[in-house]
């Protein structure tokens, strides 16, 4: 059990998303960075796709009733853990009566806190994810609140040594991240400059960036033949122009179709950099081919398994007969 003391600017009840629903027009959602939010289920031990919190900007305060073992990645929110401060990155055990807090980011955007046994919530569509423009799934289909309650699934036997994610694996979060992209569908439709400016330039997140997408602002980019298209589908990362020039790239909540031509589309593994950007932020693209997309996704999943290795040698590391029961 959980209890929200503060819910900081934003934080909701998200996991990797419900697929499978796109052609009816629902959206995928989920986590906007999904090797954060993998990682910390990793050191909680739970799976990859359990639910967690996802917190923005600002975290939250949270309270522990029972004791319990949680995990913290992504942006540094300088937790602290009744008072002293914790390892972003790791997994630590938490007493019974304990009170996590969050600040403000230093550097990123998007925090992630799971718990041993993850999150309890309706499953909407297969899926734990909140879309609040729906105002469904997660927590009532809305951000979290002060006083709300979180279940989490009972752990007969807790880890209460701490672990942490090794340095090799923790990703930088800069103000300047370069987000690799395929080129297209729709590159054909602007200009050879635009093209080469879009390749070239460095682009600034405006005040106008949320769930569903990220407004850019730099050097305009030319249309051949005007920005319009017939609608078709889009995803999580499409990079769209419309008749301003401005690049918008689609991030979690984005929708499912679009009219606009789309110039490029950022590869999964970069997109969590983007998620990691604020408002003033600059970014720069560069064009990759499949294979170097298909690369990025394979060392991914393999930072992702050297985590679970790992996690699982601390857990056969500590002494035994140590129990510990959640609620």
């Amino acid at each position: 059990m959980c209890i929200i003391l503060h819910p900081g600017i934003l934080s909701s009840i998200q996991d990797n998303g419900r697929t499978g629903y796109r052609a009816f027009g629902m959206p995928v959602s989920g986590v906007m960075d999904r090797y954060a939010s993998t990682m910390a289920n990793i050191l909680a031990g739970n799976s990859r796709d359990a639910a967690v919190v996802e917190m923005t900007l600002r975290g939250g305060r949270f309270r522990f009733p029972h004791e319990a073992y949680v995990a913290i990645c992504g942006a540094d929110m300088q937790a602290k853990l009744n008072g002293k401060k914790v390892r972003n990155w790791s997994g630590f055990y938490l007493p019974a009566g304990s009170e996590l807090a969050f600040g403000f980011a230093l550097t990123g955007c998007r925090a992630y806190l799971a718990i041993s046994g993850g999150i309890l919530v309706p499953q909407v569509m297969g899926s734990s994810s909140t879309y609040l423009r729906a105002g469904i799934g997660g927590y009532q289909g809305r951000a979290l609140q002060a006083g709300d309650v979180l279940r989490t699934a009972r752990v007969e036997a807790l880890p209460f040594l701490s672990n942490e994610l090794a340095h090799s694996a923790v990703p930088a979060y800069g103000n300047n991240p370069r987000l690799r992209v395929i080129l297209g569908p729709q590159d054909d439709l602007f200009t050879g400059d635009a093209v080469a400016t879009f390749l070239k330039s460095a682009y600034t997140v405006s005040h106008r960036n949320d769930r569903m997408g990220y407004l850019l602002e730099g050097e305009h980019l030319t249309h051949k033949a005007g920005p319009d298209i017939v609608s078709d589908a889009l995803c999580p990362g499409a990079v769209q122009v419309p008749g301003s020039g401005m690049p918008i790239v689609m991030m979690a909540d984005c929708q499912t179709t679009g009219g606009y031509a789309k110039i490029a589309t950022v590869i999964a593994p970069d997109l969590a950099l983007l998620a990691q950007a604020k408002a003033g932020d600059r970014v720069s693209f560069a064009a990759c081919s499949d294979a170097d997309a298909v690369a990025a996704r394979i060392a991914e999943l393999e930072h992702y398994q050297i985590a679970s290795s790992a996690q699982q040698s601390a857990k056969n590391a500590q002494p035994k007969g140590i129990e510990h029961g959640i609620h």
